[in-house]
C-alpha cells in the first residue's frame, strides 16, 4: 500500500505550494477568461493524448527490461531508477498499485545499495544514488524508508567542504559525481538537492531525529558561483545575464565574446532551469536577485526546439528539468523577449507527442550524454509528460 510520500506529491504539491509566491514574478502572465473559470480548459484533449503517450512509453520500457529486473546496464542503476519512477508516476496506474514488472526492479535496485548508503555499480555514485532515492520514494512503501534515509545521508556526505579555507575554494558547498570527478557541478548538485528535499519530507513524516543536514548556505554559495550575476558571484570571467553554467570556470556551452572584447562563460538552458529549481529548494524568495535574474533569462530564451546554448545536446534532460522547475515555481505562462505569451505545458507536451516513435519510445539523434539511447530518453520523456499531466491547474 502506498503512503502519502511519493515523488508526485512532494515535488508537485509540497514544493510548488510553498513556493507559490513565485507565480507573481515576471514569469507569470494574465490567463484568458476561460482559463480563469476553468484552468483545465486548455488541456482537456491534450490530457488524453498525454495519458496515451505515457502508457505506450511505459510499455516500451517494460519491453526493454532485463530478465534480472534492471534496465540497460547493471553498473548504472540510474537507468533502472528512472524507469521505475516513470512506471510509478503513470496517471493510468491506480494509486495503490505497483506493476508486476516493477517489483523485481525494486528488489534489484535495493540490492545495489552499499553500506555507505550509496546506490551505484562501478561509479557515478552521486547521480545513481539521487535517482535511486526518487525511485524508492515513488513507491510510497514504508519498507523503503530505511534505504532512502541511508541514501540521503550519503548524498549529504558528498557535499564539498572546504570550510578550513573559509569557503574560498570555488567548489565549496556543491556536490559532484565523486570518484574520478574531483569537483562539484550544477547537475549533480541539483539532482542531489532534489533527492534530499524529497527524503526530508519522509523524515518529517516519520519523526526521526539526529539526521545529518545539508549546509544550505554553502550550497547556495556554490549555486551563486555558477550564475552569470556579478552581484552575487565572486568568481572571475562572468557576464550579467542571469543564466547558469556547469561549474565555476567551466560551461558546456563554452564562452561568449562581449562587446568590450572580453570573454565570459555562456550559460545554457538545462543548467539554468536546474539553477532555478535548486534556488526554490533552498527557499529563496521571488525578490532574491538570483531568482529574478534567472527567471528573466528563461523568459527571454524559452524554446522547445533546442537546449538553449547547446542545440540538440542534452535536449530531453532539458525538457525534464524545465517541467520540474516551472512546476515547482508554480508557473503557467512565460513571456518571450518579443512579448509572446507561452503556455509552456502545451508547447512542451506537443513537442514530445510529435517526437514519440511508433514503438512508444523516444530518442535523440545527438548522442551526447547518452541521449542516443532510447531506454534513457524514453524515461526522460515519460517523466516529463507525467510532470506536465500532474501539474495541470485544477478547477
Amino acid at each position: 500500500m502506498k503512503t502519502s510520500i511519493s515523488i508526485g506529491t512532494i515535488v508537485i504539491a509540497a514544493i510548488a505550494v510553498t513556493y507559490g509566491a513565485l507565480s507573481q514574478t515576471k514569469l507569470t502572465a494574465q490567463t484568458t477568461n476561460a482559463a480563469d473559470v476553468n484552468p483545465q480548459a486548455p488541456y482537456l484533449s491534450l490530457q488524453l493524448e498525454i495519458e496515451n503517450a505515457i502508457k505506450t512509453g511505459n510499455l516500451y520500457l517494460k519491453s526493454a527490461q532485463g530478465k534480472q529486473g534492471f534496465w540497460k546496464d547493471e553498473t548504472i542503476p540510474a537507468y533502472t531508477a528512472l524507469a521505475i519512477a516513470a512506471a510509478m508516476r503513470d496517471p493510468n496506474l491506480a494509486a495503490t498499485d505497483t506493476p508486476e514488472h516493477i517489483k523485481p526492479a525494486y528488489k534489484w535496485l535495493l540490492s545495489m545499495q552499499k553500506e555507505s548508503g550509496a546506490i551505484y555499480g562501478k561509479g557515478l555514485a552521486t547521480y545513481n544514488t539521487a535517482t535511486g532515492i526518487m525511485a524508492l520514494a515513488a513507491s510510497g512503501d514504508p519498507d523503503h524508508t530505511e534505504a532512502i534515509i541511508k541514501a540521503r545521508a550519503f548524498l549529504i556526505s558528498q557535499q564539498a567542504d572546504y570550510s578550513n579555507n573559509k569557503g574560498m575554494n570555488k567548489f565549496h558547498g556543491g556536490i559532484g559525481y565523486g570518484g574520478s570527478h574531483p569537483h562539484s557541478d550544477m547537475s549533480n548538485t541539483y539532482l542531489s538537492i532534489e533527492a534530499i528535499k524529497i527524503a526530508n519530507e519522509l523524515i518529517k513524516d516519520t519523526g526521526l531525529k539526529d539526521q545529518p543536514e545539508l549546509d544550505w548556505d554553502s550550497a547556495l554559495q556554490f549555486i551563486s558561483r555558477c550564475q552569470n550575476l556579478e552581484k552575487t558571484n565572486d568568481q572571475p570571467n562572468i557576464s550579467n545575464d542571469g543564466s547558469l553554467y556547469y561549474f565555476p570556470g567551466d560551461s558546456k556551452a563554452g564562452k561568449q565574446k562581449n562587446a568590450d572584447g572580453t570573454e565570459t562563460l555562456r550559460g545554457y538552458g538545462s543548467i539554468s532551469y536546474a539553477g532555478l529549481l535548486s534556488m526554490i529548494y533552498a527557499d529563496l524568495g521571488k525578490d532574491d536577485p538570483r531568482v529574478a535574474a534567472v527567471t528573466d533569462w528563461l523568459n527571454n530564451n524559452f524554446t522547445v526546439k533546442e537546449n538553449p546554448g547547446l542545440g540538440q545536446q542534452g535536449l530531453y534532460y532539458y525538457f525534464n528539468v524545465m517541467a520540474k522547475a516551472l512546476t515547482a515555481a508554480n508557473i503557467d505562462t512565460l513571456t518571450t523577449k518579443d512579448g509572446r505569451k507561452i503556455n509552456w505545458r502545451k508547447e512542451l507536451a506537443q513537442t514530445l507527442l510529435s517526437a514519440q516513435r511508433e514503438d512508444g519510445s523516444w530518442v535523440n539523434k545527438n548522442s551526447r550524454w547518452w541521449e542516443n539511447q532510447p531506454e534513457l530518453v524514453t524515461c526522460f520523456a515519460v517523466l516529463t509528460l507525467e510532470q506536465i499531466h500532474a501539474s495541470i491547474p485544477e478547477k
